[in-house]
């Protein structure tokens, strides 16, 4: 499954061989002070916007690749309801949006590495 990480002064989506190929992407990485907010959602579907193009989608089960939306584009791994969404500023992807068995330890691993706070690597 996608999983979160902080590598240096990047946060990476890790993606697996099966979700490179389903969402027709390697793994995404984003500085991180491209990062605006990152919030835990328990309503990841409702989180989607926009077509995929390209990617996976069959709805409540998958959602890989990239969604488009009025000029806001936005990288997803969702694959149950709860989540993280993190809200980007001058990056190619607007949203990432990547499903979580424990959002809220994803959020404060990535906002301690935000701080400047040693973190303990991965996050998801």
């Amino acid at each position: 499954m996608a999983h979160l990480k902080v590598i240096g002064d990047d946060l990476v989506l890790r993606l697996s061989p099966l979700e490179v190929a389903g969402a027709m992407h390697r793994s995404v990485r984003v500085p991180l002070h491209c990062v605006a907010s990152i919030a835990p959602s328990d309503l990841m579907w409702g989180e989607l916007r926009g077509l995929r193009a390209p990617g996976t989608g069959l709805p409540r089960v998958i959602a890989l690749g990239t969604w488009r939306s009025s000029g806001d584009r936005d990288f997803v791994a969702v694959y149950r309801t709860s989540g993280v969404v993190i809200t980007l500023e001058d990056s190619e992807w607007s949203r990432l949006l990547v499903s979580s068995t424990d959002p809220d330890a994803v959020c404060a691993r990535i906002r301690q590495a935000l701080h400047g706070q040693p973190s303990t690597g991965s996050a998801g």
